[in-house]
């Protein structure tokens, strides 16, 4: 019987003995690129040029002509007695005349007519005063009235409507005196309007 000589392999001299299996080729699979239809890309790109071009265009709000303008004064420092006579005094005439009109009464050339104990006036009228300082904040007044009315476009404004009433009165040092104030309201229409509405009647 022969003996068997051969040593046993070790581990490291088996690791030697195995050829290592080549290993397999890695085959580059590269994606294919996907094609835009170029129908849609021209669409997308005239959408978004048309929106660029096109700014946004507001539409200019509808102005409303009106009739009448007006013109208030809160707490005016003039009295209620001189108001009252100064707005019948300027009723049923223009701006511009009102103004002239009051103009006057500062230089001492023609006086506000009132009722009272008051002293007789040059003039076709009883008796009047001169209310400077009543006539220089009028004149504000209707000056303000005169450029709402031009901005409006109103055309030949008549003064209809000239209120005066009491107002608050502040109480002066001490609280010993109660100062004078008043509200007051002037309204101007056209003068065609005021025609229209004589006529109807």
């Amino acid at each position: 019987m022969a003996q068997n000589t051969e040593k046993p392999t070790g581990k490291q001299e088996s690791k030697k003995q195995i050829v290592a299996a080549p290993k397999a080729s890695k085959v580059d699979m590269t994606k294919a690129p996907v094609k835009k239809e170029s129908a849609n890309v021209e669409e997308e790109t005239k959408k978004t040029s048309e929106t660029a071009k096109k700014p946004d265009v507001k539409k200019p709000a509808k102005k409303v002509k009106k009739i009448e303008v007006a013109v208030n004064g809160k707490s005016v420092p003039i009295s209620t007695k001189y108001s009252m006579a100064i707005c019948k005094f300027i009723k049923y005439k223009t701006i511009e005349q009102a103004t002239k009109d009051l103009e006057d009464v500062i230089v001492k050339k023609k006086a506000v007519p009132m009722k009272g104990e008051i002293p007789h006036r040059k003039g076709r009228i009883m008796s009047g005063r001169f209310p400077k300082r009543a006539s220089e904040h009028f004149i504000i007044l209707l000056n303000s009235l005169a450029k709402n009315a031009i901005n409006h476009e109103v055309e030949e404004p008549i003064i209809v409507e000239a209120l005066a009433n009491l107002a608050q009165r502040p109480r002066g040092r001490f609280g010993a005196v109660k100062k004078k104030r008043s509200h007051i309201t002037i309204v101007a229409k056209e003068k065609k309007q005021i025609k229209r509405k004589k006529s109807k009647k």
